[in-house]
């Protein structure tokens, strides 16, 4: 299980090329987190989508996935779709992050199997910036059929299960008129990925490379 030091310490980040990357990958493992220790610092950085609907969206949203967390959000405004051709904006970005927030207990990002060339492009930068953190790479389903094998599960309870699906229906009404945007898709995924990990309910992320201390208490 990884553990993640007492409030006040350094806390979490989270990555998202554009806003609702991060509460769908990883919302429900954020609440979790959030829930059990009030108090734990939460670093957002998000892509796209600022000074628009979708910012608001944002941070409502992160407030809500982040209980009583101390929150900090940031959204920049790089064009949606072409982070490629924005590569050193978003690495400025994400230095600066570092330099504000220098040791992250976890990094919770796209994988770099993502399809989409935003997802991807962040999941390859994170990295360059933090080499020896714990990383996560989140998914999300679309169209590409790009779900892949991951091998890291938080197990969730029915009731948190539900409870991303209902904040991910009430903070982002500009995306319900998507046709991956629903509660089965939701859901389904976390059932599968509950399977995956005995367990009715999980999120399941991707890792690139994970240091242990056997003798460590």
């Amino acid at each position: 299980m990884i553990g993640l030091r007492p409030a006040g310490r350094d806390g979490i980040v989270a990555l998202g090329a554009h806003c609702d990357d991060i509460a769908i990958g990883a919302g429900a493992s954020l609440y979790t987190i959030c829930a059990a220790r009030p108090g734990l610092r939460v670093d957002a950085l998000v892509l796209s989508g600022g000074g628009t609907e979708r910012e608001d969206e944002e941070r409502a949203a992160l407030a809500a996935f982040c209980p009583g967390a101390e929150l900090r959000l940031t959204v920049l405004k790089l064009p949606d779709g072409r982070l490629p051709a924005h590569w050193d904006e978003a690495k400025n970005a994400l230095e600066d992050l570092r330099a504000a927030q220098t040791r992250p207990d976890l990094i919770f990002a796209p994988w770099a199997g993502d399809a989409h060339q935003d997802h991807r492009g962040l999941a390859k930068l994170v990295p360059t910036v933090w080499r020896d953190h714990l990383t996560l790479g989140y998914e999300i389903v679309k169209w590409d059929g790009d779900l892949g094998r991951p091998a890291v599960y938080q197990p969730l309870d029915d009731e948190v299960a539900e409870t991303k699906v209902r904040l991910l229906q009430e903070h982002y009404p500009s995306q319900r008129h998507r046709p991956w945007y629903d509660r089965e898709a939701f859901l389904g995924l976390a059932r599968i990925r509950g399977i995956e990990c005995n367990a009715r309910y999980a999120e399941a992320f991707h890792v690139n490379k994970l240091t242990i201390d056997l003798a460590g208490g």
